[in-house]
């Protein structure tokens, strides 16, 4: 984490973001699913854009997903998630309880992205994997986390687009 030295809070949270990273996909998640409005700013991590003056400037190791939230910068996707359920309580991403809490977390957030990936990317059959399958046919039609995936970023390409 990093202070922006700004001094003036931002109306909404800025999310650097790469439309094909799974890290990033579980962020804008997390955001939508708490019903966050933040303004997307694309890195394209193809070319090196975190590693620019620009960017360096903002977040001085260079990491990615980064979340700018007021004076903090928070670049690193897990601090992230748990910094937006701590600040942001409303429409809580996890249940109260433990055990649930434990087992929700790592569907939603980090396993949709992954097997979303696995099957567009990498052409997995998931007929091996049926609880997987189960869990990502449970997840994937949730306008929250459709709007999340990859294809659906601003910085998509063309090409990519489904």
């Amino acid at each position: 984490m990093a202070e922006t030295g700004g001094g003036g809070e931002s109306t909404k949270p800025q999310l650097y973001s790469y439309w094909r990273s799974s890290c990033f996909c579980r962020v804008r998640i997390a955001l939508n699913l708490k019903g966050l409005d933040y303004e997307y700013k694309a890195v394209n991590l193809a070319k090196g854009e975190q590693f620019s003056p620009e960017f360096l400037k903002l977040n001085p190791l260079g990491y990615v997903p980064a979340l700018v939230d007021g004076d903090i910068v928070i670049s690193d996707s897990f601090a992230i998630l748990m910094y937006l359920e701590e600040k942001y309580p409303q429409n809580p991403l996890l249940p109260k309880d433990p055990k649930l809490k434990a087992i929700n977390f790592q569907a939603d957030l980090f396993l949709v992205p992954q097997i979303h990936a696995a099957i567009n990317i990498f052409n997995v059959d998931m007929n091996e994997y049926p609880l997987l399958s189960c869990i990502y046919e449970a997840h994937k039609d949730v306008p929250a986390i459709q709007n999340a995936m990859p294809e659906k970023q601003p910085d998509t390409p063309a090409e990519a687009r489904a």
